[in-house]
């Protein structure tokens, strides 16, 4: 599970974030000034940070440096500020992404979670039986010899493999490729990708040993 700090000084829209992102299995906690937030940073170990630029008396990028200087924490602006030059200043301060109000939820959804895959420290390589993926060049390994996998593959495989020891249903699954991905994947599409993903990662396809069909429920990698 994932730990998100929001610092936003508007209830509504905080708690409606708040709302959506534990639902989505993160676990979110709000703050709206900077000395609660540096407080909440001492004792908890954050994943991502949602700054509003706007904080009633307090500046968001003023917070920003001073996170910065202390925790190497990605950080996400939110701002109602959609001028390019607030948008282009905090991008040259370092901010790892930014969201414009209003903003839909499954938009900042997947900002988070390509945000979180990209600078976790983790995530860099993901070794499962004789399969390697390099995430940080988007590369994948059998048996130490690199196959080519289309976009979406590649995405199916590392959803799953982040996913290790979960069942993720069909549902979950097409709504996890939706979130990254601009083209359209049905139900039916789904059974394809699969199909073709195991032709290229299995010993044998048809009887697979790494992704593994959990029936009436969905597929899982690992125990």
């Amino acid at each position: 599970m994932s730990n998100v700090l929001l610092i936003e000084d508007d209830k509504i829209i905080s708690s409606s974030i708040k709302y959506y992102l534990d639902n989505e299995g993160f676990n979110t906690s709000i703050v709206d000034n900077q000395t609660d937030a540096l407080k909440l940073l001492e004792n908890t170990k954050f994943n991502i940070i949602l700054l509003d630029i706007t904080l009633g008396n307090e500046n968001g990028f003023d917070i920003f440096n001073k996170i910065k200087k202390l925790y190497e924490i990605p950080i996400i602006f939110l701002t109602a500020l959609d001028e390019e030059v607030n948008v282009v200043r905090g991008l040259e301060m370092g901010a790892d992404d930014y969201v414009t109000k209003p903003f839909r939820a499954r938009e900042l959804l997947s900002r988070i979670k390509n945000v979180i895959r990209r600078t976790s420290n983790n995530s860099e390589e993901i070794i499962y039986k004789n399969i390697k993926v390099n995430v940080k060049q988007a590369k994948v390994y059998k048996d130490g010899e690199h196959i080519f996998l289309t976009t979406l593959e590649y995405k199916l495989l590392l959803i799953l493999l982040e996913n290790k020891g979960k069942i993720l249903s069909r549902e979950k699954i097409l709504s996890l490729i939706w979130d990254v991905s601009e083209e359209f994947v049905n139900d039916n599409t789904l059974s394809v990708y699969i199909k073709r993903l195991r032709e290229k990662i299995e010993i044998n396809s048809n009887e697979p040993s790494i992704i593994i069909t959990v029936r009436g429920q969905g597929y899982m990698i690992g125990e």
